[in-house]
């Protein structure tokens, strides 16, 4: 089963309850509050895979294009 906490404690940036991760294939995003939606983006913002419907998707695009700069080295 998922912990929530450690998705939370191993995530770069949380923004208003989606935890944000950077991973090989770009970044991973997961809601904190309905942790059975969740997004992988590619480097350049592409939809790899999703459980999101699409406002929720649209949202987390958002969150990743405002804050990406706090996850790069």
């Amino acid at each position: 089963m998922l912990n929530i906490k450690e998705v939370a404690d191993e995530a770069d940036v949380i923004v208003n309850g989606y935890a944000f991760k950077c991973c090989e294939e770009g970044f991973r995003v997961l809601n904190l509050h309905r942790p059975d939606k969740a997004v992988v983006f590619s480097q350049k913002g592409e939809v790899l895979e999703t459980s999101m419907d699409d406002i929720e998707l649209s949202i987390a695009s958002d969150y990743l294009n405002e804050n990406r700069k706090y996850m790069e080295d």
